[in-house]
């Protein structure tokens, strides 16, 4: 199906959700918090004490599987490829934003910007480096998944691609913060169980929503299960 204009608004709204999401999981992971409603131990290392920069992660997953099953496996990388961009892009403010000198009057002094951006940077290159890996494979097994089961079971693939990737995204992306020493080893096994078990939860307890969205695409559109909206 050739893309109508409110579908290729939709897109672009999407498209900017998951860009936004991307960008400030990286501006605020040096926060970290514990999640209360599980107190549990792994070989000595208390899970879930997560960074605030998980929050907004899962939502990325959830529009690429959506931009995935409407709008094809092209649209959903170009996404990808935007948002990575759009990353990139935000290092280079964040440089330039640290090296102007903050005057006497300003209400955040050059040590207080220091500390609380400084590590950005290095924690969005670590995360680029995850992310593009993850993402990618979110979308061709969501795609091998679609194709195997002839655009049925919505479910499994959704479940199924975000697993895998999630789970490669948080070792990835820890190993690389610990190998530049923005975060201790003695973190490490604790912060990847915690974030694999985080978001492998949250990628099942998103999987109605990714079923009450496709459904609201697929009658706005007309759309048939396994039929796509073609943007270019």
């Amino acid at each position: 199906m050739v893309a109508s204009a409110p579908a290729r608004k939709l897109y672009l709204y999407l498209a900017a959700l998951f860009i936004t999401s991307l960008v400030v999981s990286n501006l605020i992971f040096q926060k970290f918090f514990f999640w209360y409603p599980f107190d549990i131990s792994f070989f000595g290392i208390r899970l879930f004490e997560l960074s605030v920069g998980i929050l907004p992660y899962p939502i990325t997953f959830l529009i690429t599987d959506l931009i995935s099953e409407i709008y094809g496996r092209k649209s959903a990388n170009q996404v990808v490829v935007a948002g990575i961009f759009a990353s990139f892009f935000s290092i280079a403010i964040l440089w330039i934003a640290g090296v102007a000198p903050a005057i006497a009057s300003s209400p955040i002094d050059n040590e207080t910007f220091h500390q609380v951006f400084a590590l950005s940077p290095l924690a969005v290159l670590a995360s680029m480096i995850a992310y593009l890996f993850a993402q990618f494979i979110d979308i061709r097994i969501y795609h091998y998944w679609k194709n195997l089961t002839q655009g049925k079971h919505l479910w499994l693939r959704n479940n199924f691609s975000t697993f895998a990737s999630q789970i490669i995204d948080s070792t990835t992306v820890i190993l690389l913060l610990c190998s530049f020493n923005v975060l201790p080893w003695s973190l490490f096994w604790g912060l990847v169980t915690s974030s694999v078990v985080f978001k492998i939860m949250i990628a099942a307890i998103d999987t109605p929503f990714l079923y009450l969205f496709v459904g609201l695409f697929r009658r706005r559109f007309k759309l048939a299960v396994g039929e796509e909206i073609h943007l270019n």
